[in-house]
């Protein structure tokens, strides 16, 4: 059992404890002490257990009588309701006939609201009175204060009808017609507080108390709104003209009041002024800069910060400047108008003088403004410009070249730049034209500018052929009547100098308008019109030069004659015509010039040495070949002198052209005839391209050499070497000899 098996482990533990202390002999002298220390513990171990067991019993007790207790208790609660049960068994009929009471009730509470409601009853008409001389007057704080009185009384009535009876139409169109004034108070009041809205920014600098009035009405509707409808989903009652959202139509009518006034800007049209649109949008950019600045200062006090009163209105304006740019848009806009729009909608709009300005922000970020106008309608405006542009350059610069042939032919020469050269208007006015277009559209963005650039200078292009053709119709017609124009030289001048003055404003607008990495695009039109310009000037510089020996014509025909040996002096009035003329091209400018000088000089020789070669004369003897080849060496110094003084500046060497004329001189001059060989081949050496009919020509003009001599000489001629001067540029080539045959078939 449990108990012995307690006791054969208590025995085993009290052994163990024994052994343990009787471990040595001499603790067998302490065991008496041992003895008594153990059952000391006994006792005390005895004594705890019994207390223990004494209190478990004293609870045990305890919680017998307290259920003891409890049984009573739940006994007593069924008979009770065993009671009750009976009770309200008995009563339920009773409660039956008490609904009279109720109903009774219910109508007392309804008279109750009558009676109070009865002082404001009989005076509703004076009280409607009362609100409309207020709201005349303007004290709408007031006015609005006896109208929500009124409507109090009204709903209230309605209110209890409702509970009494909701299906008694009857009973409340009585009510509704009673107080049927009370509606257009509502009415006339809400048509002053919307004048007020109108013009809110105006009123806020004037009497912000009306404006804040406004505010507070409106709020006060917005509360009753909300609390009628609160009390519509408890009940289903509703009073008729709820809710008013006077706040939304607020909104409504600012919003009306943003898109009037922008609309309102446009004071003319393009029939009253050509500069319609760029006043239109500058009032604009003012009004709505005003507008902004008086909201942002002043409106926001005036609104509760729930309105967000300034975001609100800078929506509107935007929504209404985005509805009145598209309109623009769509009309069908000149280019200088689209340039306009284009460039306040991209640039003037979100600049420091509209939306950028310094004061809205930070409540206005131009960043997160939406653009005025979508990126395909930019486009499309774009494309129009350009084409519109492009018919337009075309159609400027005809004009413009039309106005200038007008001047060719005026009878007063043409105007000269500050460093005396001739010149006419034509460049400046197509590159004014240019630079007026390129900063439109620099205006807009850097990618139109380059477009248009490159449209200037292709128009350029075809422009600068057509005023080649034009040049050389003046040529024509003049050599067609060489007295007209009278300013021809002047005219033809100026044409020349136009050519360098269109290369400098060329590159000085590609410098200007160009960025670096476009350049290469353009360098084969550019070299296009370079090299139209040059050959414009060098056809202009040729064809005074044929004036020029037009002129010489008759004097030309002079040299080597009878009366030339005689003593003739069409050489000085050579000389003095040339200068004459070269007095005109000193208004030629620099790189043209200097060919001029170099080319009269050339074709001088040329034609002197082609009156030697005409055979127009034979020397007799050695005393007239003396004398005219003195009279040679003498007037190829006077050329020297006067080409000398022609080119001075230019720092040319055309010494070499008179030494032509004097080594045929010397050929001529030769006294002994056996060293006519000797001096011919000299010649030939340093002017490689003279022919052999050169020298025959050159012999018959001597007059002393026989044919079988001229026959020896041309043959021997042939073998010799020649040694020309590196910087020979031919000149014989160009000159030709007559044959025999000819005077004799053109007898």
């Amino acid at each position: 059992s449990a108990m012995e098996e307690t006791d054969r482990e208590a025995v085993a533990t009290a052994v163990q404890r024994v052994a343990g202390m009787l471990q040595r002999p001499d603790q067998l002298d302490k065991v008496e002490q041992y003895r008594r220390r153990e059952a000391r513990k006994k006792a005390s171990v005895e004594a705890r257990l019994k207390a223990a067991i004494q209190s478990q019993l004293d609870g045990v007790r305890t919680g017998l009588s307290q259920l003891h207790n409890a049984l009573n208790d739940v006994k007593d609660i069924q008979q009770s309701l065993i009671d009750v049960n009976k009770d309200w068994r008995q009563s339920i009929n009773t409660i039956e006939n008490l609904k009279d009471v109720k109903d009774a009730v219910v109508q007392h509470s309804q008279l109750a609201a009558a009676v109070e409601n009865l002082k404001n009853i009989f005076s509703v008409p004076e009280i409607v009175r009362e609100t409309h001389d207020l709201i005349e007057r303007g004290e709408l704080l007031q006015a609005h204060r006896k109208l929500m009185d009124l409507e109090c009384s009204r709903d209230n009535l309605m209110y209890e009808q409702y509970r009494m009876d909701s299906k008694n139409t009857h009973d409340m169109n009585l009510i509704h017609t009673y107080f049927g004034d009370m509606q257009k108070l509502s009415e006339e009041l809400a048509k002053q507080l919307w004048m007020v809205v109108q013009r809110s920014l105006v009123t806020v600098r004037r009497d912000p108390t009306l404006l804040v009035s406004v505010v507070r009405i409106i709020e006060r509707e917005e509360k009753i709104d909300r609390r009628m409808l609160d009390r519509k989903k408890q009940t289903g009652f509703i009073p008729p003209g709820r809710p008013k959202k006077w706040k939304e139509k607020m909104f409504n009518i600012l919003e009306r009041t943003v898109s009037t006034r922008i609309e309102g800007t446009q004071a003319d049209t393009r029939e009253s002024d050509k500069m319609w649109l760029v006043r239109h949008l500058e009032i604009i950019r003012k009004y709505v800069l005003d507008d902004l600045l008086v909201a942002k200062t002043l409106l926001d006090q005036c609104f509760p910060p729930h309105y967000d009163i300034f975001n609100r209105l800078l929506n509107m304006y935007h929504q209404a400047l985005a509805t009145r740019m598209q309109e623009l848009a769509a009309e069908d806009l000149e280019a200088n108008e689209i340039v306009s729009l284009l460039t306040w909608v991209l640039n003037t709009y979100n600049s420091a003088e509209m939306m950028g300005n310094s004061e809205l922000s930070p409540e206005v970020d131009v960043n997160s403004l939406d653009p005025l106008i979508s990126q395909s309608v930019v486009d499309q405006l774009l494309s129009k410009y350009m084409s519109t542009l492009t018919s337009n350059i075309i159609g400027w610069l005809r004009k413009a070249l039309e106005t200038d042939k007008k001047d060719w032919i005026k009878e007063t020469e043409p105007e000269a730049d500050q460093d005396g050269y001739y010149q006419t208007t034509l460049p400046a006015i197509v590159f004014q034209m240019f630079e007026q277009n390129l900063q439109v559209a620099a205006q807009i963005n850097e990618d139109l500018k380059t477009k248009v650039l490159l449209l200037c200078l292709q128009q350029m292009n075809s422009f600068l052929t057509r005023y080649k053709d034009e040049a050389q119709l003046y040529k024509e017609d003049h050599l067609k009547n060489r007295q007209y124009p009278q300013c021809y030289v002047q005219y033809m001048i100026a044409v020349i100098n136009n050519c360098q003055t269109f290369k400098e404003s060329i590159i000085s607008l590609k410098r200007k308008y160009l960025k670096i990495e476009m350049e290469d695009a353009l360098s084969i039109s550019h070299a296009n019109m370079d090299a139209t310009l040059d050959i414009i000037a060098k056809e202009g510089c040729s064809s005074l030069l044929d004036e020029v020996f037009m002129d010489l014509e008759p004097h030309l025909s002079e040299l080597m004659t009878k009366k030339w040996l005689m003593g003739s002096n069409a050489v000085g009035t050579i000389c003095v015509t040339v200068e004459d003329y070269f007095n005109d091209f000193a208004r030629i400018k620099k790189p043209y010039k200097k060919t001029m000088t170099l080319e009269a000089h050339r074709r001088v020789v040329v034609e002197y040495i082609r009156a030697i070669m005409l055979k127009r004369i034979s020397f007799k003897n050695a005393e007239e070949r003396k004398e005219g080849a003195e009279k040679m060496i003498k007037e190829a110094e006077q050329f020297r002198f006067l080409f000398k003084k022609l080119a001075s500046g230019s720092g040319e060497d055309t010494e070499g052209l008179c030494d032509i004329i004097e080594a045929i001189a010397e050929v001529i001059k030769l006294t002994d005839p056996s060293l006519l060989y000797l001096e011919v081949s000299t010649l030939v050496s340093k002017y490689p391209d003279i022919r052999d009919d050169h020298i025959a020509a050159l012999l018959t003009v001597r007059g002393d050499a026989s044919r079988d001599m001229k026959q020896t000489i041309i043959e021997t001629l042939d073998q010799g070497p020649s040694q020309p001067n590196p910087n020979y540029v031919p000149i014989f080539k160009e000159i030709t000899v007559p044959t025999l045959t000819v005077p004799k078939l053109l007898k």
